[in-house]
């Protein structure tokens, strides 16, 4: 699993503060819910904006947050 960090807040390597913003943007314009997992970078989809922990689909781990949540971390 390679990690990194982004304002102290340890995420997946794939996960960037852009694609952290587009997730926001779809959920903006789109009303999709957006999520990321945080231990393998998978995308979750039907995760409200500010979900914290939820299970992800593709790995099983509970670190799935929602786009809103996760750009207040990546952003403080």
């Amino acid at each position: 699993m390679t990690m990194a960090k982004i304002n102290g807040f340890p995420v997946h390597a794939t996960i960037t503060l852009d694609r952290v913003i587009v997730g926001v943007d779809q959920h903006n314009r789109f009303l999709d819910d957006v999520g990321f997992c945080l231990a393998c970078g998978a995308e979750a989809d039907g995760c409200e904006p500010d979900a914290e922990r939820y299970r992800c689909e593709a790995c099983d781990a509970p670190q799935v947050y929602g786009a809103e949540q996760l750009l207040i971390y990546l952003s403080v």
